[in-house]
């Protein structure tokens, strides 16, 4: 930091010499002066990593920037990262500043998922596949199908469209596979919600088809309270009409927006 800083001051200073003999606009050298100045301090870091505001050297390497090497110090007893399904993945990235960018502030959100990033990250990998192999022919295929193929939805990308959505979200399929893999004939890779989806008729009386009701359900808390509150209290579980409605799930038939927990 202290080199960065003899560079700024250096830099700056030049640049004040250039401005007042009239070679260089003023106007160019606040420009200039902006840049390096970022470049020392870009921002503020987030709450989860404000502990290393004056330890720049904990992420940064000098003349690489953020590395990898020094995150996977600090994160790579996270088990919840690699033990669990949906983020399994992170094992096999090898990078990480570009789903997770620092210096946004302390509320900012580290997470902000690139599924194309995903997709570059896959063919590096397989850019080591020995000739011949079954890796190889994938690697060939998927630069083919990137390079002459098209979207098969207008709703993602080209190289979204070649990952396998299963593989992360399987445990998220509220479908139960009914509706095959596919997720992108109605999902979109930055939100759940599909914002065109019209619901069955508000008069359907077959909900239990595609709704699954939750534990409490099915123990004492159903008769002894939900049900009540809904003033349904004959009401079985399967009957999801008789107290929710289609707005939301939380949506209850005389008592409004409810939420018991």
């Amino acid at each position: 930091m202290k080199r960065i800083a003899i560079v700024l001051v250096v830099t700056t200073a030049g640049l004040a010499i250039t401005y007042a003999s009239g070679l260089i606009p003023k106007t160019a050298i606040d420009s200039v002066s902006n840049s390096l100045h970022q470049s020392v301090n870009p921002g503020v870091l987030s709450a989860a990593h404000a502990n290393l505001t004056d330890n720049c050297q904990a992420c940064h390497t000098p003349l690489t920037g953020v590395d990898t090497v020094k995150c996977i110090l600090c994160h790579a007893n996270n088990d919840s990262i690699l033990q669990r399904q949906p983020t399994a993945f992170h094992a096999s990235v090898g990078t990480c500043k570009e789903c997770h960018q620092e210096h946004r502030g302390l509320d900012a959100n580290l997470s902000e998922m690139d599924h194309s990033l995903l997709t570059s990250i896959g063919l590096k990998v397989l850019e080591d596949a020995e000739p011949g192999s079954e890796e190889q022919a994938a690697r060939v295929g998927l630069a083919d199908k990137l390079k002459f193929a098209n979207a098969p939805h207008d709703r993602i990308t080209l190289q979204e469209s070649v990952l396998d959505c299963k593989s992360c979200h399987s445990n998220d399929d509220q479908h139960q596979g009914l509706f095959g893999n596919d997720c992108a004939q109605c999902h979109a890779t930055d939100r759940w919600m599909i914002p065109e989806y019209k619901h069955p008729s508000t008069s359907s009386t077959d909900c239990n088809q595609c709704h699954q009701a939750p534990p409490s359900h099915y123990m004492m808390h159903f008769k002894m309270i939900s049900a009540k509150v809904a003033g349904k209290p004959h009401a079985r579980v399967e009957q999801c009409h008789q107290c929710h409605q289609t707005t939301s799930w939380n949506d209850i038939k005389r008592a409004g927006w409810y939420k018991h927990h």
